[in-house]
C-alpha cells in the first residue's frame, strides 16, 4: 500500500494548484449558461386548425421529427389560419407557432406584431364545388346562390370577399353561410347549399371524396394568371386530368386553380434554435412531391407576405447549421451557445498555464522548506550554545532533532522532488552529527 504514495505527481496538490481556477470557469460558465444566451425551452405551443384538417394531420409529423429531439410540440386545435394568426399575435397567448395561410396579413402589420416567417410549405388551393347543370366559367355566375365559406376564423371570408371585389360582386350578392367544412359537406351533398369554398391541401379528405362524386362540379378558375397579377399572394396550380385515379380518368381534364401558401408563422420571441429544429422539420415533411408541387420546391422562403426570419434565411441559403449535420440538437445548441465562453476560457488558460506550474512546484516543495526552517532553529541553537551547556538542554534538542526527522520519513512527494527529501535527511543527519559532539564535549567538561 505504501508504494501507492510514490506517483508521478501529487494529485492533491495538482487539484489545489488548478482548484481556484477551475472553479472561477466553472462560476463563468455557468452564468453564461443562463445568462448569455438562454437555454431553449423543451416545449413549442403550435396552433393547428380544425380535427382531421390538413394543418393537423402535419401539425403531428411536425410533433414526432421534434420528438426525436426532445423537443414537445403542443398542438392547440383552431379553426384555421386567420385564428392562428391571432394567436401568435396575441402577447397573452401561450401559442408560438402556428400555419398561416398567404394573404392573412401585410407585411407592415405582421412586423409591428413580431411575426416572422419561417417559409411557406406547400400550395393551399382554393376549390369551389358546386352542383349546376350546368358549368360555371366566372365567380359572377354563382350570385344569389347559397355558399358556405367554413367557419369564422378561418381565413376564407377575407380572402374570398378580395375575389369578389375583382369581379365586380359584394357579400351582399351571394347567401353567405359559415358552417364547418364538415357539417357544410354533409348540408351541400343534402341539396342545402349550392357551393363549397375552402382552402386545403390535396391530401384532405374532404376534397378527395368530393372529386370523385359524378353529380359535383370542380370550379376552373380559366382566369388563373389574371387573378395572381392582381393578388400576389396567389399562384396559379394546375389539376392534372388523372391525378386522382389514373384509371377511372378522375378528373378528365385538367383544371386551373388560384393557390395560397399555408406558412409556418412564429412569433419574433420563439428561440433561434427551436426555429432551426422547426426548419428541418419542416424540410423533411414537404420537400416532397405531391399534386401541385415538384420536389424540393417546398419549404420555401418565396410566396409569403410575412418578413423572412434571418434563422430561416441562413436555413435557406446554407442548410442546417454546421454543429447539428454532425452533433445531437441539444449537443450542437450548447456548444453554438457556449462559444464566446470557450473562447474566453482558452484567452485565461494561456496566461494562467505559465502561473499555475511554478505555483504546484512552490506546494511540493513548501512541503521540505518549512523543515529546513525547523532544522536551522536548531543549527542556530548549536551555535549560540557553549560547551558548558547542560546535557540535558543538548538532549531535549536531539530530541526534537529526531521528531523532525520521523516527520520527514513520514513527507509523501512525487517521485520527480525526491532528490531534495533525501537531501534534507542528510542535512538532519549532518545537524545531529553537531549536536552529539557538543554532548560529548559537554559530558567530559561535566567529569572534569
Amino acid at each position: 500500500m505504501k508504494k501507492i504514495k510514490f506517483t508521478l505527481f501529487s494529485i492533491r496538490d495538482l487539484l489545489v494548484a488548478f482548484g481556484p481556477m477551475l472553479l472561477v470557469l466553472s462560476v463563468i460558465a455557468g452564468a453564461a449558461y443562463y445568462l448569455v444566451d438562454p437555454a431553449p425551452d423543451r416545449v413549442i405551443e403550435l396552433s393547428a386548425g380544425p380535427n382531421d384538417s390538413s394543418y393537423q394531420r402535419f401539425a403531428q409529423l411536425y410533433a414526432a421529427e421534434l420528438a426525436k429531439n426532445k423537443v414537445t410540440l403542443r398542438i392547440n386545435a383552431s379553426q384555421g389560419s386567420q385564428q392562428n394568426l391571432q394567436k401568435i399575435s396575441d402577447p397573452d397567448s401561450e401559442i408560438q407557432v402556428g400555419f398561416v395561410r398567404s394573404g392573412s396579413t401585410d407585411a407592415q402589420t405582421a412586423e409591428e406584431k413580431g411575426l416572422v416567417s419561417l417559409g411557406s410549405l406547400f400550395y393551399e388551393p382554393i376549390w369551389i364545388f358546386y352542383r349546376s347543370k350546368k358549368e360555371f366559367d366566372t365567380i359572377s355566375q354563382f350570385k344569389g346562390k347559397r355558399v358556405n365559406l367554413g367557419a369564422e376564423g378561418n381565413g376564407m371570408h377575407q380572402m374570398f370577399s378580395q375575389i369578389l371585389s375583382v369581379n365586380a360582386m359584394q357579400e351582399s350578392d351571394l347567401q353567405i353561410m359559415r358552417l364547418n367544412d364538415t357539417d357544410a359537406t354533409k348540408t351541400f351533398l343534402d341539396g342545402k347549399i349550392d357551393a363549397l369554398v375552402f382552402s386545403s391541401a390535396s391530401d384532405s379528405p374532404l376534397v378527395q371524396q368530393l372529386l370523385q362524386r359524378q353529380d359535383v362540379r370542380l370550379f376552373d378558375f380559366v382566369q388563373a394568371e389574371a387573378y395572381t397579377r392582381r393578388f400576389t399572394f396567389l399562384s396559379s396550380v394546375v389539376l392534372p386530368r388523372g391525378i386522382v385515379d389514373i384509371g377511372r380518368d378522375i378528373p378528365s381534364r385538367d383544371y386551373h386553380l388560384i393557390a395560397p401558401t399555408a406558412t409556418l408563422v412564429a412569433h419574433e420571441s420563439l428561440h433561434p434554435a427551436l426555429m432551426g429544429l422547426l426548419l428541418q422539420a419542416a424540410h423533411k415533411i414537404h420537400s416532397k412531391a405531391d399534386w401541385f408541387s415538384d420536389q424540393g420546391e417546398f419549404p420555401s422562403d418565396k410566396y409569403t407576405e410575412i418578413p423572412v426570419a434571418s434563422e430561416a434565411e441562413k436555413f435557406y441559403k446554407n442548410g442546417p447549421p454546421m454543429l447539428q449535420r454532425y452533433m445531437s440538437f441539444w449537443m450542437a445548441n450548447f456548444f453554438d451557445r457556449m462559444w464566446v465562453v470557450l473562447i474566453t476560457a482558452g484567452a485565461l488558460l494561456l496566461p494562467l498555464s505559465k502561473v499555475i506550474p511554478p505555483l504546484y512546484v512552490w506546494r511540493i516543495r513548501s512541503r521540505i522548506y518549512r523543515w529546513y526552517g525547523q532544522l536551522r532553529i536548531v543549527e542556530q541553537w548549536i551555535d549560540e550554545t557553549d560547551a558548558n551547556s547542560p546535557v540535558q538542554r543538548l538532549e531535549k534538542q536531539l530530541q526534537h532533532l529526531d521528531e523532525i526527522e520521523d516527520k520527514v520519513n513520514n513527507t509523501s512527494l512525487p517521485l520527480a522532488y525526491m532528490e531534495e527529501l533525501y537531501h534534507l535527511r542528510s542535512h538532519i543527519h549532518f545537524v545531529r552529527d553537531r549536536l552529539q559532539e557538543r554532548m560529548k564535549n559537554a559530558e567530559v567538561a561535566q567529569s572534569l
